[in-house]
């Protein structure tokens, strides 16, 4: 996605994590700025994830491994699933989008920090006869 004009280029990006899918696109940023400059679904990341912390260092994880926290704007789409794995999502979607920006230099960082792992669990599906994908109604003797 790559041109000549490296400006008006964006990168982007598709995580999962359990239910939610995150597309994310890095925007090249001129400004810098002391706080992340990240938009999740049209709003702003911390009215997003309701000023977690944990939720807003998980998504700059990866932006700050590479030194890169203030040179790129974070546009991310996602659907599905909690907060929890919405931030996971993106991050993963931030990590690949930083892979294919630059993979000789960042492909190792990330890949030895644990970043480019797809956590594949998701919810077990529910059996017949059972109440939950595991739990049967309580057994009785008499």
């Amino acid at each position: 996605m790559k041109s000549k004009n490296d400006k008006n280029t964006h990168i982007y990006g598709i995580g999962r994590r359990k239910e939610s899918t995150a597309i994310v696109y890095l925007i090249p940023f001129s400004e810098s700025t002391s706080q992340l400059i990240a938009e999740v679904n049209g709003h702003k990341a911390e009215q997003y994830f309701q000023q977690n912390f944990i939720y807003l260092n998980k998504i700059n994880l990866p932006l700050k491994l590479v030194k890169l926290e203030k040179k790129y704007k974070v546009i991310a789409n996602v659907k599905g699933g909690g907060l929890t794995g919405q931030a996971d999502s993106i991050q993963l979607g931030i990590t690949r989008a930083l892979c294919k920006l630059d993979k000789l230099n960042f492909r190792p960082v990330l890949k030895f920090n644990g970043f480019l792992k797809r956590d594949a669990r998701i919810k077990e599906r529910r059996k017949y006869g059972l109440k939950k994908a595991r739990k049967a109604s309580q057994y009785s003797k008499r």
